[in-house]
């Protein structure tokens, strides 16, 4: 935290209009205002102070209290409101096959989500970023920084991913992992956000801290959670079953997987489902819902596809807001959800995520076409 710049200035003593005062009988000294005072002929005057001394700590005004100082600054936490929307999880590198990197990962895309769509957002992430690492230059986190309010726990270096497509399918390799996420070192006024997205993509979360956050809703995309590698060394990422401790199955308002983990999550969106929100994204086909035990799936919007890449973290981010209105129902947050992710298709990047208005357009002209058939 910067130092207090305002030091001990306060407001100065006023002075008063006579030369001095007459004492009291018997008094040879007064020690008035921290000074002392000695008579000379009659009339008590203040000794000068050798200027080399340091300053006196200021005495308490007449009325008891301290002077009028100016106000602290602020820490950068300090003077940030709390996010309404707060994702955890690591921003990511992915190496692409020239060997440059971009940066990805749920906490990045959903978090611009929520931001685009109004929200002011707060991520909490661990890695090193805007530096060189393993001869890979990391981007830095500079351009978000207007969207966002990001904590970065310190590391060597970000999780780093190749990922890699044979027959429309993707096998991924972590080439370097930055470690868990300290959930205590979370600005404590954050604790409490409307929304906290629990978005791990590589181990990061410890399940078990989970317990000191208070949202008003709490929704998880746990992909991060079913992969395994060798941790040491890094390598081929493998999936295994999804198993969350009772209590945190308990808390969650809503999960989210893809249709590629699904066999791998079932029971956990099964569970949830038949108490709160659970989804299965279909990509572009949309969305499969579980809603207090009943069931729904939601066509995609057609549009003309560009990059798939974050598709399912903008739907998560999308679907879980407007869950979390209590006058939304299930499929209106779904149906909200696939005309976001639907729309960050026709771009590339975090940059095609849409605005709130943008999405509301495409949903009017939805209704309108409903109406004309």
């Amino acid at each position: 935290m910067p130092e207090d710049e305002s030091g001990s200035r306060g407001v100065e003593e006023s002075r008063r209009g006579d030369r001095g005062t007459v004492p009291r009988e018997g008094d040879d000294d007064e020690a008035k205002g921290g000074g002392r005072r000695r008579r000379r002929g009659g009339v008590a005057h203040r000794k000068e102070r050798d200027p080399s001394l340091p300053p006196r700590p200021r005495a308490l005004g007449r009325d008891g209290r301290q002077p009028i100082r100016e106000k602290r600054r602020p820490g950068p936490l300090q003077g940030d409101r709390a996010p309404e929307y707060l994702v955890i999880g690591h921003i990511c590198a992915d190496l692409l096959p020239d060997g440059t990197a971009v940066l990805g990962g749920t906490a990045l895309y959903s978090a611009i989500t929520a931001a685009r769509l109004g929200w002011r957002v707060g991520v909490l992430t661990r890695g090193r970023y805007g530096v060189e690492v393993d001869g890979i230059e990391v981007p830095g986190l500079e351009e978000y920084a207007d969207l966002v309010s990001i904590v970065v726990q310190e590391a060597d270096g970000p999780t780093v991913f190749v990922n890699e497509y044979r027959g429309g399918r993707r096998t991924q390799v972590v080439r370097r992992w930055a470690g868990e996420i300290d959930l205590r070192g979370l600005p404590p006024h954050w604790a409490n956000a409307r929304v906290v997205h629990l978005g791990p993509i590589a181990q990061e979360i410890d399940v078990r801290q989970t317990g000191s956050l208070a949202p008003r809703f709490l929704g998880c995309t746990p992909q991060g959670w079913m992969r395994r590698w060798p941790l040491e060394t890094g390598g081929r990422v493998r999936h295994v079953p999804l198993r969350l401790p009772p209590e945190l199955m308990t808390r969650l308002d809503a999960v989210v997987v893809s249709d590629e983990e699904i066999s791998q999550a079932r029971e956990v969106v099964e569970w949830v489902g038949a108490r709160r929100l659970g989804v299965v994204t279909l990509g572009e086909s949309g969305a499969r819902i579980v809603y207090g035990g009943k069931r729904d799936e939601l066509p995609g919007f057609p549009v003309r596809t560009v990059d798939l890449t974050g598709a399912g973290d903008v739907f998560a981010a999308a679907f879980f807001i407007k869950a979390s209105d209590r006058a939304a129902s299930a499929v209106d947050a779904a149906r909200f959800a696939n005309a976001t992710a639907a729309l960050s298709l026709t771009g590339i990047g975090a940059g095609a995520v849409p605005s709130v208005a943008e999405v509301e357009a495409l949903l009017a002209t939805e209704r309108d076409l409903a109406l004309r058939r």
